[in-house]
């Protein structure tokens, strides 16, 4: 029997857009207080690289499940 993976299981991560703000909103601010620059810089920096990552990594998810 598959177990399931921990985005099938935690009802905070189900909604996609949802998690994807909070968590570069966190990464971000905890990045900003390291490195003393601007949350709006480095959430700037993390949209624009990880728009294409998410995609990818998403569908390899899907095409492993099944």
């Amino acid at each position: 029997m598959r177990k399931k993976s921990l985005f099938e299981t935690n009802r905070h991560l189900r909604d996609s857009e949802k998690y994807r703000t909070s968590l570069i909103t966190n990464v971000s601010s905890s990045t900003a207080i390291e490195t003393g620059e601007a949350i709006q810089t480095i959430a700037g920096r993390m949209i624009a690289s990880t728009a294409n990552t998410t995609r990818i990594s998403r569908l390899k998810q899907k095409q492993s499940s099944r």
